[in-house]
This record gives structure tokens, sequence and C-alpha cells, in this order.
């Protein structure tokens, strides 16, 4: 039997379409409708990226407090919260859309998708704590190494006027 590490997914190789980063932050939920938008306007699979480690994972439910999980039950975890909120978000729109987690960080997990993307799109800010940032680190980080085009999806507004009550149930 395989090393359980060496099970759980690290790279994400979409075959075309187009990739969105999702960290879960409202920034990235504008990146997401956007690429539902553009993925539609394609007629290509949405593929939604989430990169996790294991400060930034969903902890499963079953697994007491004090027990550390392993690192298929943290990406199994991951995985079902992050379908839960794709859906929300895709709603009815017409698209396909593949949920991808990935056990790296967000920058690597996004351009290594890139390679085999039609387009990439990120939130200009995600998680970090950087407010002073135009560009976020993983968004730069994509614009200066994907393999392919990149949209960055910007709010010019208040954040949080583009969202409703409704919208907080999809915040991871």
């Amino acid at each position: 039997m395989a090393d359980a590490q060496e099970q759980v997914v690290r790279d994400v190789t979409p075959d075309g379409g187009v990739v969105v980063g999702d960290d879960g932050s409202k920034a990235a939920s504008l990146a997401v409708r956007f690429a539902v938008e553009e993925a539609a306007r394609r007629g290509a699979t949405l593929h939604v990226v989430r990169a996790w480690t294991i400060m930034t994972c969903v902890r499963p439910d079953d697994v007491p407090m004090g027990i550390t999980p392993s690192l298929l039950e943290m990406e199994a975890s991951t995985l079902t919260a992050e379908r839960a909120r794709v859906e929300k978000i895709v709603g009815d729109a017409q698209v396909t859309a593949e949920v991808h987690v990935a056990y790296s960080p967000s920058a690597q997990s996004l351009i290594k998708a890139s390679e085999t993307a039609d387009v990439l799109v990120v939130g200009s800010r995600g998680r970090g704590g950087f407010k002073t940032l135009v560009l976020g680190s993983v968004a730069d980080q994509c614009v200066q190494h994907a393999q392919c085009p990149v949209i960055v999806v910007r709010n010019w507004g208040n954040i949080e006027k583009a969202f409703t009550e409704q919208d907080a149930v999809t915040e991871a």
C-alpha cells in the first residue's frame, strides 16, 4: 500500500478551460463569479482550484480535537467544503464546474494549472494580511509566471457592497 502522502493531490492539470483560484475569501468569490461567466461565454469547463496546507485546510468534523487528522482526511474535508461553496456560487449557470484541491501553496498550484489552462482567473487579494499591497502576492506571482493569459478580478469599490446576506453562506 502506498504512503498516504503519495495519494494526496499535489498538482492540478486541467484539460484546457477556465481555471480560477479560490481561497474562501470574498475577493475569491468575485473571481469565481467572474470565471463562471467567462467559462459560460467560452463554452469551456470551469476548474476551481483550492490549494491548501495544514494551516488552511478544513478540519474534518469527525476527528476529535487534540487528534491530528491525516492528510487524506484533511483533503477530503477541504474538497467537500469547496464543492458546497462552488455549487452555491455557480448556482444555475450553464457551465460544467470541476473542483480541485491540491496540497501545495496557492501560487504554485495555480501556476502549474496554468500550463494546461486556456485562461487563469485570480482575485486581486485573498486572505493575506498585507492590506497596503495593490496586488496580492498570489495574484502577483500568477501574473509573472503563469503559462496562459491571466485575468485579475478586482472590486474597485467597497467589497462589502458586492455581497448580500445570502453570500455570507458561501464564506468558508
